[in-house]
């Protein structure tokens, strides 16, 4: 069968996409790779948001014209967010594309690319071979029974797992809660690209749950662009198949569980959160991204506070301090709203005292079109506020397919966009250090990911030195597996420098015995104790139990 090099660009929604294509495409047969001279299929998984991930899926199909003229039979797709935005464009401005998938038609690509591979060869590089499954950039669907046309589900459900190997890494895993969002911020476009809100039924949710925790999974990240409006309608919903359909979401504010349309039994978030604990304790850990901070109810916060295995960990984006900005971005709160969120979130979840601190992430855009020298300063004044443990900042880049990019002007200078982005990350570089030194002298549980980036380097090694897993994608051109890795050192006596993270997402080195104790710590969680920080990472001693 056909060898596919599978190469995702972007955000975490983005990561799972492509594992769950690359287990299909390998259940069908196909041989996965991580060469991508070697590979008879290219796909590319893409990513808008940002110009940066962009330029690079440029810069990649730009580099296979040559190779294209060379290997007429090559096939070359192109996934995501840019197919579904550009349409026939691309394949207009890129000839070396033979397909192209949206988000929310993945569910087709199997089909598209057989297809592709069966004529690709005989046509001799005709363009006539090129194949698209598309939503279209402003097909949305408006009724929750109109959820019974999305088959998408099928591809979460068809998901390869595989168990853990004794000697592997990989015990975290992603599963889709939500696809899709209905907040329309002016800069964004993902509610385009992967249209409205649809949430996935919570049975399908939990059984995905509970088959990660029988294939040796230790930590689930529920995964949603806005994932604390989930909300489950099972008056409303619909079996295609034998298979229950996700339903399309309405903005709720309550947390009951009531709901009153017609007295409609809900499943809400805080409820999904509570069902996953309760019901899958081989989970130790579970947390979730990205939430929103507007309609966070105190109900998701008592869960959290209540379950011992959800993470003290919230990644709650800002994207500025300014009033002014944050309504031409159609955000829809204040910075106001948006600190008192933060606060009582901390009421309910900070915790350091018993070694449960909670630990905050964000995402900050500066040079927003209008942003003032004012508006800025209120920026820095939110990001000292919130105390992010690390945040991702970036400077504004106008996006074709938004509001922003048609109406709004993009009047800030490049020159002030950089300089307003380096200050804001030298502030953020100090925070982060300055919550760093707080946690000496303090243990955390740490889930051991594997050998410290310090101790892969010592040993000689990079990525392309581990043993390869069953199922390979990258991620931004670095390899990344889909099912369990060794990472394979030479013997050491000696002390062996491993990595974890706390349920805050804190990144905290330690010690070994040497190679055999490092692999047998793998997937375990060991309390260490804190002694020194620098940077983002925290170096520590493991605490015999």
């Amino acid at each position: 069968m056909p060898r596919v090099y599978l190469e995702t660009f972007g955000c975490q929604m983005n990561e799972l996409d492509s594992e769950l294509v690359a287990g299909r495409l390998a259940q069908l047969g196909y041989a996965m790779t991580r060469e991508a001279e070697t590979a008879d299929v290219l796909l590319y998984n893409t990513c808008s948001v940002r110009e940066q991930a962009e330029q690079k899926v440029w810069s990649r199909l730009g580099e296979l014209k040559k190779t294209k003229k060379s290997r007429p039979g090559l096939v070359v797709g192109v996934l995501g967010c840019m197919a579904e935005r550009d349409g026939a464009d691309l394949m207009k401005r890129m000839p070396v594309v033979d397909i192209m998938c949206g988000p929310g038609e993945l569910d087709k690509l199997p089909e598209l690319l057989d297809n592709a591979v069966r004529t690709r060869a005989s046509l001799n590089g005709d363009q006539s071979a090129s194949q698209a499954a598309l939503q279209g950039n402003t097909s949305r669907r408006s009724q929750t029974l109109a959820a019974a046309e999305d088959r998408l589900e099928l591809l979460d459900l068809s998901r390869t797992i595989s168990p853990v190997d004794p000697d592997g890494s990989h015990r975290s895993a992603y599963v889709r809660i939500t696809r899709g969002c209905n907040k329309f911020c002016t800069y964004c476009v993902v509610p385009f690209t992967r249209g409205a809100e649809i949430h996935r039924p919570p049975e399908h949710i939990i059984d995905e749950c509970k088959r990660l925790a029988y294939a040796g999974v230790v930590e689930v990240t529920l995964l949603g662009q806005t994932v604390n409006h989930y909300r489950f309608e099972h008056g409303a919903s619909v079996s295609v198949g034998g298979v229950v359909q996700p339903q399309k979401g309405r903005t709720y504010k309550g947390s009951h569980h009531r709901d009153a349309f017609a007295g409609t039994s809900v499943t809400t978030f805080a409820d999904l959160l509570h069902q996953i604990h309760e019901q899958v304790p081989g989970i130790k850990r579970l947390r979730f991204v990205t939430s929103y901070p507007r309609d966070f109810g105190n109900d998701v916060l008592e869960v959290m506070r209540d379950s011992e295995r959800i993470c003290r960990y919230l990644h709650v984006p800002a994207q500025s301090g300014s009033d002014s900005v944050l309504k031409r971005m159609n955000r829809g709160y204040t910075v106001g709203e948006y600190l008192e969120f933060l606060d009582r979130a901390r009421q309910f979840l900070h915790q350091p005292e018993i070694g449960r601190p909670l630990m905050l992430s964000g995402d900050i855009i500066v040079g927003f079109p209008g942003e003032t020298d004012e508006d800025y300063q209120g920026t820095v004044r939110l990001l000292e506020q919130s105390r992010y443990k690390n945040c991702f900042i970036f400077k504004y880049s106008p996006r074709p397919g938004t509001v922003a990019y048609d109406k709004i002007p993009d009047d800030v200078p490049e020159a002030v966009k950089r300089e307003r982005n380096n200050h804001l990350l030298s502030v953020q570089a100090r925070i982060g250090e300055a919550i760093g030194n707080e946690q000496i002298g303090q243990t955390f549980d740490v889930l051991v990911e594997g050998l410290s980036q310090k101790q892969l380097k010592a040993s000689g090694l990079t990525n392309a030195a581990r043993k390869p897993r069953t199922i390979e994608v990258t991620i931004g051109g670095s390899a990344v597996a889909t099912a369990p890795v060794v990472e394979e050192t030479a013997e050491a006596t000696g002390p062996v420098q491993v990595t974890g993270r706390s349920d805050g997402d804190l990144i905290i080195h330690f010690d070994a015995n040497d190679s055999t104790h490092a692999r047998s710590l793998v997937g375990s969680i060991v309390p260490v104790r804190v002694e020194s920080a620098s940077g983002l990472s925290l170096r520590g001693c493991a605490i015999d139990s």
